[in-house]
């Protein structure tokens, strides 16, 4: 069982209180964890705040140095972190492994753009009294960086806050999600046995309004959050004038034209669709396909979906593990129950076992129900048909989210309309929403939230441009 202490500027701490960590699958104690106060979140501030010039002057081999240190020790110890994050978290063995890669490439896609990183250099002398002089920009970082971050990717999202803050030089605080805090609090302590300076690391399990101690902070100059948009878009309100990078839910569309290879789409749909009990903001939740197509693909559709393997996130056959918590296994089924009464068309699933929700695809739903209009965050999935193209386009936007949307077309005629109206942060062709890298700008729009992450992406939002012009000495 693990031992996770308070990080407070690289300094272990006992809290107040311990909680225990059980497991979503089976309640089985994971290990126990130290809990912050006000005192512990006011200390990382005051210690954050104060490092801002030793992180400044951090240099550079050394902050790409630590990024890629750390990427090796992730890849070293992959199958410890594999399986502490479905311990914690629920999510399938197997994927617990492909989050674990990924976050060890996203620290070395850090260190690389560490490397690289920096301002720009621009013309003075159009007009005359600029002759002589020499202008440049500097990216310095805007000050100490508040991170927080969800249950459902606690590597790899930690990282996305962590690795970008550090191949900047900005002090960071994390506050990790509450339900998994171990697997980020190990992250952490391994930055901190690679070098990384004390002072620029906290990260501390607190409750939510000891949290919001930081957001309202004036010595944070930056907000980093992932999550619900309710959460974030209250935090956005108590930030005052802090840079705010939002990722926040999803409703997500795939839409399967009459062009596609509806076969060759079943299994990524389906999988985008229900893998990990559908607990991811990106999930395919909406499906449009063209009414040619749409018998064969929704029958074809329900039956990969009964196929699934749910069950023990250990099982190496498992894909659908259980919800995170009783209280989200109990809506998701109230979300379906609530479809179905309104005149919805169960095709597969719609039953629960504890936490285990199995995969379900509806249709006939009306665009009222909750599993249609919010985002549902759980293994369901509804299919409708569609005859017009741009129908399908204004289908997909209406909707107050717009993370990622996918499209299945041979048509880049079609490619390239998608790309241009589709209301999200993200258009995938010829793959399904859920499709990223790591490296990639990665955000939304409207509910979905504001910035992009990728590494550099938000190393631009933790720091701003400093404008130098120099002139020769008389």
């Amino acid at each position: 069982m693990r031992q996770a202490a308070i990080i407070v500027a690289g300094e272990r701490r006992s809290g107040a209180r311990r909680e225990r960590i059980l497991s979503p699958w089976d309640g089985t104690v994971v290990g126990e964890v130290e809990v912050g106060d006000a005192h512990d979140i006011d200390a990382a501030i005051e210690r954050a705040h104060a490092a801002r010039a030793q992180l400044r002057d951090w240099p550079t081999h050394a902050r790409a140095r630590l990024l890629q240190a750390t990427a090796q020790r992730i890849r070293e110890r992959a199958d410890e972190l594999a399986r502490l994050i479905a311990l914690e978290s629920g999510k399938p063995i197997t994927l617990a492994r492909a989050e674990v890669a990924r976050a060890a490439i996203t620290f070395e896609v850090s260190a690389g753009e560490a490397r690289s990183f920096g301002g720009e250099t621009f013309p003075v002398d159009l007009e005359p009294r600029g002759e002589g002089r020499l202008g440049f920009t500097l990216r310095v970082p805007r000050g100490v960086v508040a991170a927080i971050s969800p249950f459902n990717f606690p590597l790899n999202l930690v990282a996305h806050k962590l690795a970008p803050a550090l191949a900047v030089g900005a002090p960071v605080i994390l506050k990790p999600a509450p339900q998994c805090p171990l697997t980020a609090l190990l992250l952490v302590e391994w930055l901190l046995e690679l070098g990384a300076p004390p002072a620029a690391l906290s990260a501390l399990h607190c409750a939510p309004e000891v949290a919001e101690r930081m957001v309202r902070d004036e010595r944070v100059a930056v907000l980093s959050f992932t999550g619900s948009d309710r959460v974030g878009w209250h935090l956005k309100s108590l930030a005052g004038r802090k840079q705010v990078l939002l990722e926040l839910g999803g409703n997500a569309p795939c839409i399967v034209d009459e062009t596609a290879d509806w076969r060759a789409a079943l299994k990524p749909i389906a999988t985008a669709a229900f893998a990990y009990a559908g607990q991811v903001c990106v999930k395919a939740q909406r499906i449009l396909v063209h009414e040619s197509v749409f018998a064969s693909f929704t029958e074809e559709l329900a039956r990969a979906a009964s196929g699934l393997c749910c069950g023990n996130p250990l099982d190496e056959s498992t894909v659908v593990g259980p919800l995170i918590d009783d209280a989200q296994a109990a809506r998701v089924l109230a979300w379906i129950d609530e479809a179905r009464a309104d005149g919805a068309k169960l095709l597969c699933g719609g039953t629960r076992s504890e936490r285990i929700v199995r995969p379900t695809l509806l249709a006939d739903v009306r665009d009222e129900a909750r599993v249609c209009r919010e985002e549902v965050f759980g293994p369901v999935a509804i299919v409708e048909p569609f005859r017009d193209f741009g129908a399908a386009l204004e289908r997909c936007n209406a909707t107050r989210y717009g993370l990622q949307a996918g499209l299945f077309t041979r048509d880049l005629g079609r490619a390239l309309r998608a790309a241009r109206e589709l209301e999200y942060g993200g258009v995938i062709v010829n793959d399904t929403s859920a499709f990223r890298i790591d490296s990639m700008p990665y955000g939304g729009s409207k509910h979905s939230g504001i910035g992009r992450e990728g590494p550099r992406s938000a190393m631009e939002e933790f720091t701003e441009p400093r404008t130098v012009i120099l002139r020769p000495a008389p």
